[in-house]
């Protein structure tokens, strides 16, 4: 395919034959490429220190293909896109091996993507290696994938070594949440329906709910996660990614510096969590050993390779406060956590309950209209208000019924992608709106940070909540305090 507004790129993938790649990009690329979205002049060439031939790389991701894609391989396609995977060999620590790249980089035809999919001590070397081989040019682009850091002043120290090299708009930093079509679709709900434009504040909406929730557990990763937990691991980027999306004010257009300055302030506008209110703002938990759809799994302590004395949390719940003139006085309650009773992404929008009742034969209080955005398993909106049941006796009953906008019944004949699909996409096209800029990553750690001080200086442990539950018990008193609960 040949697209005259798009220039074909030399996407290089370091860490090609990790985890990342096998499970994500490939089968992204692949999606890509069924679609005819891939440049025709556009080649891949896969980066790693093992022993490996072009070849052996083709057959990996082949199989990586069979092992993972939801659908059989169209060989058509395949052959498309094994014809573009090429392989090097080349150790990321040894700076001369990356002279190998002038061989296959053509930077007069192509630009240069190059996707870091590796643990982030090797950012400096594959940076300083890229420099000193001489194949960057200034349209050359670097993606970087989380974690950008564990805390504020670790991840301004791998912005620091990305700086030395590329240029801000050269960098695509990735939260592959931005990339789902409810996420993005929050833009259009919000800015292009005058119904949500001008009730979308504190005269209207009571509360915001927003939930991440897996049913996996720790899955061989006990190591990292116990050095990170759900805080870090989950509510840092994609909860807090979500958040600015829904509070945001109106930006300028959709250009990708007006967008980011808009979530900057919200970040900017977080009312802070410290030693002084972390208690009765946040909730941190630890699942012990339950049953998850009928099958019995072990708690957090009881995994492969964990510390028993581990206190890392694989649940957090926590109230939100913005603090200004659109949000003032409405919570955002998020929670995330590990071995919930399912996998479920999603926004609900609380509206506030009307001041008056005539229909009092139906509902002593009348609940309140929600808007439930499912960003997964299923993505689609649906809005939660109050009809009357049909009849002639003369008296009028009232019903909660949904109107259901479902993504995949009502864009039949449209493609649902996944988020990396849409960023890959993105940033081989050069548009770094969907990425995330290097102030919202650092307001994030510095907000989140605070919280994970104040948890250590209370020394507290994290309340266990057993598997196959939405959490401790605490998560719904944090609610209930409030007067209100969770959806569930």
């Amino acid at each position: 395919m040949k697209n005259q507004n798009y220039k074909p790129c030399d996407l290089v993938i370091y860490g090609a034959l990790g985890d990342l790649s096998k499970r994500k990009l490939l089968i992204s690329l692949y999606r890509l490429e069924k679609s005819q979205l891939l440049e025709a002049d556009t080649r891949i060439i896969g980066v790693d220190r093992l022993d490996e031939t072009s070849a052996g790389f083709v057959e990996i991701a082949h199989n990586s293909l069979i092992a993972h894609l939801n659908t059989p391989i169209d060989e058509e396609i395949w052959g498309r896109l094994s014809n573009r995977l090429s392989y090097l060999r080349i150790d990321l620590t040894q700076p001369e091996q990356y002279l190998q790249l002038n061989a296959v980089v053509d930077s007069e035809k192509r630009v240069m993507v190059n996707y870091f999919a590796v643990a982030p001590f090797l950012f400096k070397s594959i940076c300083q290696g890229l420099q000193s081989c001489g194949v960057l040019t200034a349209e050359s682009r670097m993606v970087m994938e989380k974690p950008i850091g564990h805390d504020l002043k670790s991840s301004k120290e791998i912005n620091d070594v990305v700086e030395e090299v590329f240029q801000e708009d050269q960098v695509y930093r990735i939260d592959h949440y931005l990339g789902k079509e409810t996420v993005l679709n929050l833009l259009a709900l919000r800015f292009a329906n005058s119904i949500f434009t001008t009730n979308w504040n504190h005269n209207t909406i009571d509360h915001i709910q927003i939930t991440v929730g897996e049913d996996i557990g720790i899955e061989g990763r006990w190591e990292y996660f116990d050095k990170t937990g759900q805080l870090r691991d989950m509510l840092q980027n994609h909860l807090l990614q979500i958040l600015t999306f829904v509070a945001m004010e109106p930006p300028a257009d959709l250009e990708a510096e007006s967008i980011h300055m808009e979530k900057i302030k919200v970040l900017k506008a977080l009312r802070p969590i410290t030693v002084r209110n972390v208690e009765e703002k946040t909730v941190r938990g630890q699942y012990t050993a339950g049953f998850i759809k009928g099958t019995a799994v072990p708690g957090y302590l009881e995994e492969d390779g964990a510390n028993k004395e581990s206190t890392t949390e694989s649940f957090v719940a926590i109230r939100v406060d913005i603090d200004n003139w659109r949000w003032a006085g409405v919570p955002f309650y998020m929670r995330t956590g590990k071995r919930m009773p399912n996998k479920r992404t999603e926004i609900v929008v609380n509206f506030k309950q009307l001041p008056h009742n005539i229909f009092k034969d139906s509902f002593r209080d009348l609940p309140a209209n929600k808007l439930v955005i499912h960003l997964q398993p299923n993505e689609g909106v649906d809005v939660v208000m109050l009809n009357k049941v049909p009849g002639i006796d003369g008296n009028i009953k009232l019903q909660q019924t949904k109107l259901d906008l479902s993504f995949s019944e009502t864009f039949k004949k449209n493609s649902i992608f996944g988020g990396y699909e849409k960023l890959i996409l993105e940033a081989l096209r050069g548009n770094t709106t969907l990425f995330l800029s290097r102030e919202e990553i650092e307001q994030a750690w510095a907000w989140v940070d605070s919280i994970q001080d104040a948890w250590a200086q209370n020394h507290s442990a994290p309340k266990s909540y057993p598997a196959g539950s939405w959490g401790p018990i605490a998560s719904v008193a944090l609610l209930a305090r409030d007067g209100r609960a969770w959806e569930e």
